[in-house]
């Protein structure tokens, strides 16, 4: 039925769209992911100024009416997140975060948790991006994304056979970590990787742990088979240390 939509939204991607058009990939708190339509943003004197970007937290007013595509009809600024903008590492940081959010939740099935996971993954990039455009934030996150998608990795036991002790490798395929016995399912898992996936699941995003080089590689591995084999996508690397 056609009408006007409030709602609050992250732009995660927008893409040109004609001589002044812009489309935006958004991602709100009851609707999903949504796509819209920006007529004559890109015109010098656009009543929507310079605030249809990526990675904005907005308030909009969206027309619905037969198209697949909404149109944007008012947009107030909630958070600009102007200083990430200002880092490359933050930045680039953002936009993994958001690609990561558009591809494990590209449906317009709402989920407000991975609504607010984004937002503050965005505030805390933008509040200190030296101290949050990390390898090891960003892996937190996406761990965060698999709870929030029903996909997190089983760690407290093997996900072959249920052993709890000597849970020395992961397995994508098997959803988790798995013992020595079954270890041939997966590949070697040290210890801190695993310890870092626990405490990332277990503590918020800015209190995201921290790891050496090799545990993150093990982790970023462990995501990226995990949602390879259960969600059928492949996520785009996590920025390296």
């Amino acid at each position: 039925m056609a009408g006007s939509l409030k709602t609050e939204a992250i732009v995660l991607r927008t893409l040109r769209y004609g001589e002044a058009d812009r489309i935006l990939h958004l991602y709100t708190p009851n609707r999903g992911r949504i796509g819209a339509i920006a007529k004559g943003v890109r015109r010098a004197r656009s009543r929507f100024g310079g605030r249809l970007e990526p990675f904005f937290r907005l308030n909009l007013v969206l027309y619905e009416g037969r198209s697949d595509l909404l149109t944007v009809t008012s947009a107030e600024t909630v958070a600009p997140h102007a200083r990430l903008r200002e880092h490359v590492r933050a930045l680039d940081a953002a936009a993994r975060a958001a690609d990561a959010v558009g591809r494990l939740f590209d449906t317009p099935d709402p989920n407000p948790a991975v609504y607010h996971l984004l937002a503050n993954e965005l505030a805390l990039l933008d509040a200190d991006p030296a101290r949050h455009a990390t390898q090891g934030n960003q892996l937190a996150f996406r761990l965060k994304l698999l709870l929030a998608a029903g996909l997190a990795p089983q760690l407290g036991g093997c996900a072959v056979c249920g052993e709890r002790e000597h849970l020395s490798a992961f397995s994508g395929a098997a959803g988790g970590v798995v013992c020595g016995a079954c270890e041939g399912a997966g590949f070697p898992l040290s210890e801190a990787a695993h310890t870092f996936m626990v405490e990332a699941l277990g503590h918020s995003l800015a209190e995201a742990p921290t790891a050496d080089d090799l545990a993150l590689r093990q982790v970023e591995r462990a995501i990226l088979e995990t949602a390879e084999h259960h969600a059928h996508l492949r996520l785009r690397p996590a920025l390296s240390r």
